[in-house]
């Protein structure tokens, strides 16, 4: 069941065309990634990791904002009667900060930010950590901790990943926001658009992605994200093992008799 807070689930949840759209629902507090608002989305995401009729994930936000990050007043020291449990409370924040962000690698869907304002901090981290991004113009991104005499520590562990580490650093450094085209620039997010067409856009590139194999996406999902992490020469052979499976797997017979028979290909279910 959907976490709830007066009776409004803090994320929305609708699937058309084998595409889950999730919305983050706290748009009067800039969707704040709480310790509910992290347990409510992973709860979707690994649902969703399951069912066959999902193809591809996109994640958004209600109102103007993406996500502010998390939510101060649960993350400092000074949340009223609880001093002995600060450490407690902080820590079981950023676990279920880390245990959302790797469910969305793990996951053998396609997962799309769909972008439609700022995303700060741990907002920020959530958007490097899907696997494609597409924003609006008009969108802002920082890394602001530094502002608050802190560090975004754990959203650059998923920002050092997508830009090069002076770019990563500068924004962390300053606390400084930055555009879209930055964003675009710097590796973060993959189109920037317009906010009218930033749905249909998102539409477009999650539909695309849907028909697609189901099985090549989940094994070929896998293989990206371990060997990324690998020396070069242990890449190859991890990559070469995953290709080779998926050469001699039913899908790519499928898939190539398809291309031969010029007609559309019959994907099996994961």
């Amino acid at each position: 069941m959907t976490l709830t807070n007066e009776n409004q689930p803090y994320v929305l949840a609708n699937t058309n065309n084998h595409v889950l759209w999730l919305s983050m629902n706290r748009p009067k507090e800039r969707n704040p990634l709480s310790s509910a608002m992290l347990r409510a989305l992973y709860t979707h995401i690994s649902k969703a990791s399951e069912n066959d009729d999902i193809r591809v994930i996109v994640i958004t936000g209600e109102g103007g904002v993406f996500s502010a990050g998390h939510d101060l007043k649960e993350m400092s020291g000074r949340k009223e009667n609880c001093e002995p449990d600060n450490e407690k409370r902080v820590k079981a924040v950023l676990d279920d900060c880390t245990q959302l962000m790797m469910s969305l690698i793990k996951s053998p869907k396609a997962i799309i930010a769909c972008v439609q304002g700022t995303a700060s901090a741990a907002g920020c981290q959530l958007v490097s950590m899907c696997d494609l991004a597409v924003t609006q113009d008009k969108a802002k991104f920082c890394a602001p901790g530094v502002n608050i005499g802190t560090f975004c520590t754990t959203p650059l562990v998923g920002i050092g990943r997508n830009m090069h580490r002076k770019h990563a650093m500068e924004i962390a450094l300053t606390g400084d926001m930055f555009s879209a085209e930055d964003a675009l620039r710097f590796g973060l997010v993959n189109k920037v658009v317009t906010i009218e067409d930033l749905i249909s856009e998102t539409e477009m590139l999650a539909n695309k992605i849907a028909k697609k194999s189901a099985v090549g996406i989940h094994s070929g999902k896998l293989a990206f994200y371990q060997q990324i992490e690998e020396s070069i020469e242990n890449a190859y052979i991890s990559a070469s093992h995953a290709m080779l499976q998926a050469m001699l797997s039913d899908e790519c017979e499928e898939g190539v008799s398809a291309f031969f028979d010029k007609r559309a290909p019959q994907w099996q279910g994961l």
